[in-house]
C-alpha cells in the first residue's frame, strides 16, 4: 500500500492518494483535481474509488470533478444524504482494493454525518496500518463540534464517545491521516506536523487527555474561534454536489471603462487581490482588498457576498487564474474578468482613484495620544487576549461588515492587526460606509508593541 499526500496552505486541507499495484482511491479531493490524475497516471495506476469523510465545511470537494475524469466510485456516508450518485456507507462497511482492505467508522462529533476510514494492507498482517481521519482526530487536535447551532454540546458528546470508544481501540502504530492541519479552522489548535499515529496522539494529544466526559464537552464548546461565513455554504454545496469545474467561466480581461460599467451593478463584487503596500497606494474606491500571497480563500469565503460576480484587479494576469481557483475552492464560482492593465492602466485614463496612508508606529501613537485618532485593532479575539494596547478599541476584521455602526465616519481612525494585511481588509470596509479618514499601521501590532506603545 502506497500513500501519498497533498497539502493546499492557507486552508490547511490534506488529501491523499492510496494506491495498490493497478487501482487507487482518492481521499476527501480537493476541487482542483488534476493533481491526482498527474500522480495516478505517473505511478501508473487508475483511480477507481473516491472517499469523502463527510461534507465538508470549509472548502468545496472535487469528488465529481474526479469521477468524471477518472470514472471512480463515490464512497461518502449515508448519513449525508448526498444528492449526486454515490455508494452510501455506514459502520462497519467495508471497500476492498486490491490487497487493502478499507473499513467504515461511524464518528459523528465533528459533523452529524461523520465517517472514518481505517485502512488495513493484508498483504502484510491484518492490523490496521492507516487511519483516514478527516476533521474528527488531527494533530495535536479535535474537529471542532460548534459548527451546528443549538447541537454543540450534543456533537461534543458523540465526538467524546467516538474518539475514545472508536479511535482510540485503534492500535498504537496505525498511522493518522487528517484532513486538515495548522491554519485550519476545523479546530483550534492543530500541530504544524501533518500525520502522526494513534499512539502518539494518545500520548501527547491535549483534547485526549480530557478523560472526562463533561470536562471534554465544556472545552469544545467554548471560546472557540469564529467560524467564516462560508462554513455555513459549502457544506450544502458538498451535499448537492457542485458544479463542474469545467463548465465554470474563466475571467477574462476587460478594458477599464468595460470594466468600470460592469462593476457599477449591485450584483458585482470588486476584490482587488493586490497586497496592501499596492492598495493603501492607489485603487479602486469601492474595493475589497484581500491579498492574493495570504490566507486568500479563507478570507475571501468568510467575508465576501455570496452568488454575486466577481471582478479582479491584479498586478499580473495569472494572479486571475490563481485567484479565480482559490474562489472556485470556498464556494465562489462567478469570477467574472479582471481589469486589463490593471490599475497602471486604471490610472493613465483618468479613473477615480482612492488610498490608505501607510504610517509608522511613532505617527499612529501620536496621533492617538493628541486625540486626533482612534486606534482600531483588528485582529481576532485570540490575539487580542493575548495582548493588547490600552487606548485601543477592538473589532475583529471580518465583523466590520457589521460593526462598523458602532464607529463614528466623523473620527480618524489608525487600523491596526498583526502585519499590516487584515487591516487593509478592515480598511476597505470602512471606507465602503463612508469612513474616509482611514489610515493603516506599517507592521501592525507587531511594529506599535516593538516600539514600546504596546504590551
Amino acid at each position: 500500500m502506497i500513500i501519498r499526500q497533498f497539502f493546499i496552505p492557507g486552508i490547511a486541507h490534506s488529501s491523499y492518494l492510496v494506491a495498490g499495484d493497478r487501482s487507487c482511491a482518492i481521499i476527501d479531493p480537493s476541487r482542483d483535481v488534476e493533481r491526482y490524475l498527474q500522480e495516478a497516471r505517473g505511478m501508473g495506476v487508475s483511480i477507481t474509488h473516491i472517499f469523502e469523510t463527510h461534507l465538508h465545511a470549509d472548502f468545496i470537494s472535487g469528488h465529481l470533478d474526479l469521477a468524471r475524469a477518472a470514472g471512480a466510485e463515490i464512497i461518502a456516508p449515508r448519513a449525508a444524504n448526498c444528492a449526486y450518485p454515490h455508494t452510501p456507507v455506514a459502520e462497519g462497511d467495508e471497500i476492498v482494493l486490491e490487497d487493502i482492505r478499507i473499513r467504515v467508522i461511524e464518528t459523528a462529533g465533528h459533523t452529524p454525518e461523520h465517517c472514518c476510514y481505517v485502512a488495513t494492507d493484508t498483504s502484510r498482517g491484518n492490523s490496521p496500518v492507516a487511519l483516514f481521519s478527516g476533521d474528527t482526530l488531527f494533530v495535536g487536535d479535535v474537529g471542532r463540534p460548534d459548527l451546528f447551532p443549538g447541537r454543540a454540546e450534543e456533537l461534543a458528546g458523540k465526538l467524546f464517545d467516538n474518539l475514545h470508544t472508536k479511535l482510540m481501540t485503534l492500535p498504537d502504530e496505525c498511522e493518522l491521516y487528517p484532513a486538515h492541519g495548522m491554519g485550519s479552522l476545523c479546530g483550534r489548535a492543530m500541530a504544524a506536523k501533518r500525520s502522526s499515529t494513534i499512539g502518539y496522539e494518545r500520548k501527547y494529544n491535549p483534547a485526549l487527555q480530557i478523560r472526562d466526559r463533561a470536562a471534554f464537552i465544556h472545552t469544545l464548546t467554548h471560546n472557540m474561534p469564529a467560524a467564516p461565513d462560508h462554513f455555513a455554504r459549502c457544506s450544502a454545496i458538498n451535499q448537492k454536489g457542485p458544479a463542474l469545474m469545467e463548465s465554470l467561466p474563466r475571467p477574462v480581461p476587460l478594458p477599464p471603462q468595460k470594466f468600470s460599467d460592469r462593476v457599477k451593478g449591485d450584483d458585482a463584487v470588486l476584490l482587488d487581490v493586490r497586497g496592501y503596500p499596492g492598495f493603501s497606494g492607489i485603487h479602486i474606491p469601492g474595493s475589497w482588498n484581500i491579498d492574493l500571497a495570504g490566507n486568500f480563500a479563507t478570507q475571501t469565503g468568510w467575508i465576501l457576498p455570496p452568488g454575486k460576480e466577481i471582478f479582479l484587479v491584479v498586478d499580473y494576469e495569472w494572479q486571475a487564474e490563481a485567484a479565480a481557483l482559490q474562489l472556485h475552492r470556498v464556494g465562489f464560482d462567478r469570477i467574472t474578468g479582471f481589469l486589463d492593465g490593471g490599475m497602471l492602466m486604471w490610472g493613465m485614463l483618468g479613473q477615480p482613484v482612492a488610498r490608505v496612508p501607510v504610517i509608522p508606529a511613532r505617527e499612529a501613537h501620536a496621533l492617538v495620544s493628541s486625540g486626533e485618532a482612534v486606534l482600531l485593532d483588528v485582529r481576532s479575539a485570540e490575539e487580542w487576549q493575548a495582548g493588547h494596547a490600552e487606548q485601543s478599541v477592538h473589532i475583529p476584521w471580518h465583523d466590520l461588515r457589521t460593526r462598523h455602526v458602532e464607529l463614528d465616519p466623523a473620527y480618524q481612525y489608525a487600523v491596526m492587526c498583526k502585519g499590516g494585511q487584515r487591516a487593509s481588509i478592515a480598511a476597505g470596509i470602512l471606507m465602503m460606509h463612508g469612513f474616509s479618514r482611514v489610515l493603516n499601521i506599517a507592521g501592525g501590532y507587531s511594529a506599535y508593541r516593538r516600539a514600546g506603545f504596546a504590551p
